[in-house]
């Protein structure tokens, strides 16, 4: 479980994610399991190929891509203006497929467009006032057509079950939240909106990534 094995390790430090302390903390640790979980995941496919199921194979782009996770995060919330929320709730969605599909490894193949299609479908769930799949997609390094494919394959995969319980969401907070404590912060997780400002993403670069798993560059 994700929860459970993943984030619950007292060495978490944001300055091993790359994400830097003006954001949420709730990215920090999410970075820190994520990678954590796909650096064990790439470990059992090099020792076995046939472990891989072919469940997420949707998911999957040619090569990894250059922007790591934790920027990767950072860049979802710089832009898209979600809530801190909407990372905890797309972490639930990832952990659900994790269970229902076991056969199915997150690897660096698919971990980043895994991220930001249920950072996107817990966007739509939560946040009264959310961007689009284009301007998603745009910020995710995938064409729209693409998102809209994935949001659908993850959506089917869930079984459409993307309604999170008060009791759920408080679970996953709980486990994140000793981290920040473990860690010196002593804070609860952020629940609400935090606004920030958008730079001009329309005018940010989409290369072809139905080839390419290569998210643009970020616009500072």
């Amino acid at each position: 479980m994700l929860v459970a094995d993943d984030v619950n390790d007292h060495r978490i430090r944001p300055e091993m994610t790359g994400v830097e302390s003006t954001t949420p903390r709730v990215l920090a640790v999410l970075a820190f399991a994520m990678e954590r979980l796909v650096a064990r995941n790439e470990g059992l496919v090099g020792e076995s190929i046939g472990l891989m199921g072919k469940s997420l194979n949707v998911f999957h782009g040619v090569r990894a891509p250059s922007i790591s996770i934790p920027k990767y995060l950072e860049r979802i919330y710089k832009y898209t203006n979600c809530s801190p929320s909407c990372f905890v709730v797309g972490y639930v969605y990832i952990d659900r497929l994790v269970h229902k599909h076991p056969d199915s490894l997150v690897i660096s193949l698919n971990v980043h467009r895994l991220l930001v299609t249920s950072v996107m479908v817990a966007s739509k769930m939560l946040d009264d006032v959310h961007y689009n799949n284009a301007f998603y997609a745009r910020v995710g390094g995938v064409s729209n057509a693409e998102l809209n494919r994935l949001e659908l394959e993850l959506l089917f995969m869930l079984d459409f079950g993307v309604v999170v319980s008060s009791r759920v969401f408080e679970s996953y907070c709980l486990y994140l939240e000793k981290e920040m404590l473990w860690n010196g912060a002593g804070q609860r997780m952020e629940r609400a909106m935090v606004p920030n400002s958008v730079d001009e993403v329309t005018e940010i670069s989409v290369d072809d990534t139905q080839t390419s798993s290569s998210p643009p560059q970020m616009v500072d």
